[in-house]
């Protein structure tokens, strides 16, 4: 899988969905795909959540959107996956295609939609075909299956790293969503963010990797330092976040955060089926690693073979 996604022309709405966790991410390449042929008539997007104006606004701005439709109501507070699926299934008469990033909430809220309105969902696409053929990684990106849905609405999760952002200029309309949905089976209760100056994890330019070749947490510290300077993210393995090194939001791999920068370091990561499927679209792959037989060397574009306590110091004076 490589390169980005690809474009086909094709007819109908498409709704993109948001909230205003982590959609800066995703925003931009979400219109992408709409623009890449999942319709070519109209593109709408919904916003969810109260004190929604700046997102909307910002939504407003993208090239080729022509309606952004906003649910200001505390019901939809937190993107609870509930009352968000309800609304959703009540607004996807209006469209062809709901889509939305292949995320967390994305995860959580679109199955029920599909559920809902009794369709299949299609996940994690990386290409749109035509308005109802697809392709998405399996296998842990191994291979790549085309999929086509005969279902009149199309409910699509989009891996957002595999499609390029669309510019701003556009000036699209703001609407208002009046329908209210009931929630009996979920209360929010509370939220523990991880506050962090640096990008976020899945939408950062360059992302510098820690694996169980830090030894424990504490070596996490040596990372800090290039990233500090190439203004990274700070991403790990698996097996790094299995054995306590770190906390799971910082995981990378098909069980983790899917990546794509422009720039990815590797350091002290073997190299495991799992991570490379979460970061091999990344344009430069870099790999620091003792062992040279280490798999993560075969999809590297540039391998340092070299101990990581030596070389991240020196790295990081040579920056």
């Amino acid at each position: 899988m490589g390169g980005r996604g690809r474009a086909a022309s094709g007819d109908g709405e498409a709704g993109v969905v948001e909230g205003q966790q982590g959609a800066a991410g995703h925003r931009g390449r979400l219109a992408g795909v709409a623009r890449a042929g999942v319709q070519q008539a109209d593109r709408q997007r919904r916003v969810a959540e109260p004190g929604m104006d700046g997102l909307a606004e910002a939504a407003a701005k993208l090239d080729g959107v022509s309606k952004v439709r906003v649910a200001d109501n505390a019901a939809y507070a937190h993107l609870l996956a509930e009352p968000t699926a309800a609304l959703l299934a009540e607004l996807a008469g209006d469209y062809s295609h709901v889509l939305a990033a292949a995320s967390t909430t994305g995860k959580n809220v679109l199955p029920r939609v599909a559920a809902l309105k009794d369709v299949a969902q299609i996940s994690e696409i990386i290409a749109v075909e035509s308005p109802d053929t697809f392709k998405r990684p399996i296998y842990a990106g191994n291979a790549i299956a085309t999929v086509q849905s005969e279902d009149a609405l199309k409910v699509i999760t989009v891996r957002s790293t595999g499609f390029d952002a669309v510019a701003e200029g556009g000036s699209a309309a703001i609407e208002a969503v009046d329908f209210v949905a009931d929630n009996a089976q979920s209360t929010f209760l509370k939220e523990e963010l991880a506050q962090s100056d640096r990008p976020e994890l899945g939408a950062a330019k360059v992302v510098i990797s820690g694996g169980r070749g830090m030894g424990n947490g504490e070596n996490f510290k040596l990372l800090d330092g290039i990233a500090d300077k190439l203004g990274a993210a700070i991403g790990a393995s698996r097996a790094a976040v299995d054995a306590g090194f770190v906390p799971n939001d910082m995981q990378v791999g098909q069980t983790g955060k899917i990546v794509a920068p422009d720039l990815y370091i590797a350091v002290g990561i073997s190299g495991a089926i799992q991570h490379l499927a979460g970061m091999k679209d990344s344009k430069v792959i870099v790999a620091i690693n003792k062992d040279e037989e280490a798999p993560i060397f075969q999809v590297a574009d540039y391998g340092l073979v070299a101990d990581l306590f030596e070389a991240v110091p020196e790295l990081e004076q040579q920056l």
